[in-house]
């Protein structure tokens, strides 16, 4: 574990690679799972701001249930997660080709609103925890990104390097180029004993 400010990162992200796949997966995580994408408090108010602006890419059924529960529900643990459409995929998708894409991405994408996704969506496959001293910040795996591992594998894409951008957003610049730099370090030591191994 690597301790970054107050956060403590697994070496997950720097052994994992990822890079998404649609065609492999087609979305399946904003489908599957057994609840909606975790939301902040401050997440929760910016999807009910943001809605007008993305309602003309949802279903119609994804509608009727914003209209008649909202944008969020709280979920059995007490947390806060988007809305669901029959159980399933999340209110704020939409279907392309059999592909399960995100509405909320595609407005931000064409300069309608200013918020890109949850940024629990933003960061995954990395999930974060939070204590009282310090956030964990771990690699989550499931079946349903299979491909995007094997992706990420073939074209040797590390986890922290694929979720780049979406990092900075959470934790910011600084915090990045300290992790990039102990990712360099971390490879830089497996190569050595790697060596030390090798010419045994």
């Amino acid at each position: 574990m690597l301790e970054i400010g107050d956060t403590v990162v697994s070496f997950d992200l720097f052994e994992h690679k990822f890079c998404c796949d649609l065609s492999v997966c087609r979305g399946c995580c904003c489908v599957e799972g057994d609840a909606g994408a975790p939301l902040t408090e401050e997440e929760v108010k910016k999807l009910n701001k943001v809605l007008p602006a993305v309602r003309q890419f949802l279903s119609a059924r994804a509608l009727e249930v914003i209209d008649s529960q909202g944008t969020s529900y709280v979920d059995v643990d007490g947390d806060n997660v988007t809305s669901l459409v029959d159980g399933r995929e999340c209110v704020f998708t939409y279907f392309e080709n059999g592909i399960c894409l995100c509405a909320l991405e595609k407005a931000y994408n064409e300069g309608l609103i200013d918020f890109p996704k949850p940024i629990s969506c933003h960061l995954y496959p990395v999930r974060l925890e939070e204590y009282d001293t310090f956030t964990a910040v771990n690699v989550h795996r499931w079946e349903c990104c299979r491909g995007a591992e094997i992706c990420g594998k073939e074209r040797g894409i590390p986890v922290y390097r694929y979720l780049k951008n979406s990092l900075i957003r959470r934790f910011g610049a600084e915090w990045y180029a300290e992790l990039s730099s102990a990712a360099e370090a971390y490879y830089a030591e497996f190569k050595s004993v790697e060596n030390k191994f090798l010419s045994k």
